[in-house]
């Protein structure tokens, strides 16, 4: 088990972080989102043992002294994959890979160098020096470096940002399979809201240097505590209830996502449309509700300027007002 008490760190007088406390059971996984500057790279680099802190950080038994300490920081069991890669660039792929494993072996070191190579796709570039890969194929080949001695902990900041989409999606289940598989406890630093929700166990919501906000991804995602946290997931309206539901008085604001709001043919909120952006499958109507701009999805485009009537399900509504537990 991961556990951190109190944990505070500032790098001039303001505190980055404050009174930080969780816990992480082994092959847990742990997603942290926020804004730029909420801390989430500090954190990892204060568990990693790059920073020191007042408070105290263990894993199992095992207290975790940062620099004041250790005149070499980190620990043999977890690794640290930060957004600069730290490749060595004149070697090349397969010899990054398999840098810090063992040469007593040299069949064994080379069969674990393949099967990483498999994990991000990296098989058929494995002789290529690493000056000569793109961002996004040194970060594949960055993830592996970090698996090769299989850790037990494995720190992960914004993981996949250099990363094609079409490849990102199919390498990230391989990547969050394979921890799972092998009982690694991760934990992921991201502006991603994919990162977040498909393969986290928990995801922590950080702002001002406190946790703002914890829960399974999927509780959190449905019942946001406030806008701040549901925008991190996308475009989010904050809506007066009397407005979708004239009967009510009720002056109460509730969260939406921009699918949850349907147009009707009967009944609902007249709403203006202002602009309509393609999405794929859909569009996102941007439209005006009672001199507020708001958004909406919709099968087809909509011209601008026409009316039209946009409704919530009683289900969704009511959901939306029951608050969600904050952390720490």
């Amino acid at each position: 088990m991961l556990k951190l008490k109190n944990v505070t760190f500032a790098y001039d007088k303001k505190p980055i972080l404050r009174n930080i406390n969780f816990k992480l059971e082994k092959g847990e996984q742990l997603s942290i989102i926020g804004e730029s500057g909420c801390g989430k790279s500090t954190l990892l680099q204060l568990i990693y043992g790059l920073h020191h802190t007042p408070g105290r950080i263990f894993w199992e038994e095992k207290e975790l002294l940062g620099p004041n300490f250790n005149l070499v920081p980190g620990e043999p069991f977890i690794k640290y994959l930060a957004q600069d890669f730290d490749l060595m660039l004149p070697l090349s792929v397969a010899d990054n890979v398999g840098k810090y494993l063992s040469n007593m072996y040299p069949r064994k070191k080379n069969q674990r160098i393949k099967e990483l190579l498999e994990v991000v796709e990296m098989s058929e570039l494995s002789a290529v020096k690493a000056k000569h890969l793109s961002g996004g194929q040194q970060q594949r080949v960055a993830l592996a470096r970090a698996l090769a001695r299989e850790p037990e902990i494995l720190l992960l900041d914004e993981p996949f940002s250099h990363i094609d989409h079409f490849r990102k999606n199919n390498l990230r289940r391989r990547i969050y399979s394979y921890l799972k598989e092998n009982d690694i406890t991760c934990i992921t630093a991201t502006h991603d809201s994919t990162d977040a929700l498909s393969f986290a166990d928990r995801t922590m919501v950080l702002k001002n240097g406190k946790i703002f906000a914890e829960a399974p991804p999927a509780e959190l995602y449905k019942n946001p505590p406030n806008k701040y946290v549901a925008s991190l997931f996308g475009d989010i309206n904050e809506i007066e209830i009397r407005l979708l539901r004239p009967a009510e008085e009720s002056r109460k604001k509730v969260l939406l996502y921009p699918h949850e709001l349907k147009l009707s043919s009967s009944s609902g909120a007249k709403a203006t449309v202002i602009e309509s952006f393609f999405k794929g499958k859909d569009y996102l109507i941007k439209a005006r509700l009672n001199g507020q701009v708001i958004f909406f999805e919709h099968h087809m485009r909509l011209e601008k300027n026409i009316d039209v009537l946009v409704n919530v399900a009683d289900d969704i509504l009511k959901s939306r007002q029951k608050p969600i537990k904050k952390g720490d």
